[in-house]
């Protein structure tokens, strides 16, 4: 038995990328910031912010794309998938990024970012904010 699960908290670091594959599936790419804070040896309030590059598919690319933009907080659950391939002048290049399953809003939403009732939240939540889920079966193209 094994188990690929990442769970973030974090600010989105700009807008999302979205793009299309020949098929038409949407994938849209946005960086995520996390940060900890804690003390150093003398007592003083040190920070490191990591960043995530998370990957959304179909049903959840489109919601991304068009709730999630730069600075907005978002709680993501998904798997970490590594990935390599030769840029174009022959160099081996490497990534690791986070495939989103379940996406949801936080913190205080505007009137223009009320979902609307298409899309329907796959689970409750206290917050009332959508939460969105990749649906199993859908089979990703990598």
């Amino acid at each position: 038995m094994s188990l690929n699960k990442v769970m973030l908290i974090g600010n989105v670091g700009k807008d999302p990328e979205v793009r299309h594959l020949e098929s038409g599936v949407p994938v849209v790419t946005i960086p995520i910031a996390t940060t900890e804070r804690y003390k150093d040896k003398n007592g003083e309030v040190k920070e490191q912010t990591e960043w995530h590059n998370v990957v959304f598919w179909r049903a959840l690319a489109e919601f991304a794309e068009k709730y999630i933009h730069k600075g907005k907080q978002v709680y993501i659950e998904g798997r970490l998938r590594s990935r390599s391939w030769e840029d174009p002048n022959g160099q081996k290049r490497y990534a690791t990024e986070i495939v989103a399953d379940v996406v949801q809003l936080l913190g205080k939403r505007s009137d223009s970012e009320q979902p609307t009732t298409s899309d329907k939240p796959a689970a409750s939540t206290a917050s009332a904010e959508p939460v969105i889920e990749q649906q199993e079966g859908d089979d990703l193209p990598f």
